[in-house]
């Protein structure tokens, strides 16, 4: 079965990707969040808390990417899907390296242009794609629609 790890930081990054859970139910998922009340809230066991943090924390980021590269090595993920931010970035990164397919999905909260990690997601990521269709450029990132 396929493995896939969502990784979405808390608040509407984690919505989004409940939005997609349904979808997500057919293959053998573990969820990835940065508040360890939110995969409780969800009924979701199988998840994994990671430290959250921003490109103006280095060491909280630093902390992230060594939580984040223990969680791709055990779980060895076959997809990573992110609907963002840094935490979801790193595992995108990381499963990269063990030659995992990656989708990045910007946050719908992203109308004027792509975050920070999605500018990144573009070159790291096997797909990256935005909710606001104005923002599609040469399909990188592509549009699909939104989740909201």
């Amino acid at each position: 079965m396929t493995k896939v790890l969502a990784a979405a930081s808390a608040g509407g990054h984690w919505e989004q990707m409940m939005l997609l859970r349904p979808m997500l139910e057919q293959f053998d998922v573990h969820f990835a969040t940065t508040h360890p009340d939110l995969p409780k809230r969800a009924g979701i066991t199988n998840a994994t808390i990671l430290p959250d943090c921003n490109q103006n924390q280095p060491l909280k980021s630093l902390m992230c990417l060594v939580a984040a590269a223990r969680l791709v090595l055990r779980f060895r993920p076959d997809v990573v899907i992110s609907t963002g931010a840094a935490p979801g970035f790193f595992c995108i990164a990381l499963a990269r390296l063990i030659g995992a397919r990656t989708l990045w999905i910007d946050s719908v909260a992203n109308a004027e242009q792509l975050s920070m990690c999605g500018k990144l997601s573009r070159i790291f990521s096997t797909r990256c794609i935005t909710q606001w269709e104005h923002l599609e450029r040469d399909g990188r990132p592509g549009f699909a629609g939104s989740l909201l």
